[in-house]
């Protein structure tokens, strides 16, 4: 592990084995009301479970994680940013193992290069039907990234600092299934990252070691 960073990345470790932030923090970034559910809905029976990978890595002497543009598809997160991730499959040993496996696939970066940190709180996506679950994981070195161009449209490698800048956190009413919803947002090398992406940035940027 470099040593430059070796203190916050212990101090990461251990905010994420305590009390994690939880869903406070995740609805500060909600858009409001929520399009499709209302604060505090639950699962369906029938939920699909997932697996994201929150991914720190030093580059030029400050921290980074990647964001990912989706294509455009037939879908409800078409052309929307997130993190490398996907649905879990049966040979996942857990979603820890889903989000590294979706992360080499989507974005090249080798299992062996990940430590895994810990785990902010699973969201729910009611859009989707998906549980999310964030793993938060440190690269000692930049990965050598490698998209696949099926799933990922471009590769938004993102300044922590910039995550942090309040001047880059907007909220703006837009229309979204059929009604009117305050919706919060980052907006970061001009894309827009809502939804859950946000919702889950807001609860990591509210871990002490961000404070």
């Amino acid at each position: 592990m470099s040593t430059t960073f070796q203190a916050f990345i212990e101090q990461l470790r251990a905010d994420l084995a305590g009390k994690l932030p939880g869903q406070e923090a995740q609805y500060r970034m909600a858009p409001q009301p929520r399009a499709g559910g209302e604060r505090g809905d639950l699962p369906t029976t029938n939920v699909r479970r997932g697996g994201v990978l929150v991914l720190f890595y030093p580059h030029c002497q400050k921290l980074y994680l990647p964001l990912i543009l989706r294509p455009t598809y037939d879908g409800v997160h078409s052309g929307q940013v997130g993190f490398p991730g996907g649905g879990y499959e049966e040979d996942d040993e857990d979603l820890a193992a889903t989000a590294l496996r979706e992360a080499y696939e989507e974005v090249g970066v080798r299992q062996a290069q990940v430590t895994v940190l810990g785990q902010l709180s699973p969201l729910y996506v009611n859009a989707s039907n998906y549980l999310v679950q964030p793993t938060v994981g440190w690269c000692a070195t930049r990965p050598n990234f490698r998209i696949d161009p099926y799933e990922v449209a471009m590769l938004l490698e993102t300044p922590l600092a910039a995550l942090q800048d309040v001047s880059n956190q907007h909220s703006e009413p837009w229309q979204l299934r059929g009604r009117t919803v305050q919706v919060p947002f980052f907006k970061i090398q001009g894309q827009i990252i809502w939804g859950a992406t946000a919702m889950m940035l807001s609860e990591l940027l509210a871990l002490p070691v961000f404070q």
